[in-house]
């Protein structure tokens, strides 16, 4: 099965990196407040990158990876655009 990281900016241009394997799906979940709840406040969510993994092992491991990245990195990373 496929998987995948994303990156979605709330409204206040913050950035949350996730994984799933139904990227349209999680965005909607994000937005109807079945997501993380760290972005409840930050409504509504707009996807800005997503990569394609071939499995959920490695999608955890970039997921890690990002994360651990400045912002600016972050959004070197999205400026690439793999959308």
């Amino acid at each position: 099965m496929t998987w995948y990281i994303y990156i979605v900016e709330g409204k206040d241009k913050s950035l949350y990196t996730g994984i799933t394997n139904n990227v349209p799906r999680r965005v909607w979940l994000h937005n109807n407040k079945m997501g993380a709840k760290s972005l409840f406040g930050k409504l509504p969510v707009r996807l800005v990158y997503n990569e394609r993994l071939p499995n959920q092992i490695m999608a955890a491991k970039r997921e890690k990876e990002i994360k651990g990245w400045t912002r600016k990195k972050k959004f070197e990373l999205i400026s690439k655009g793999l959308l």
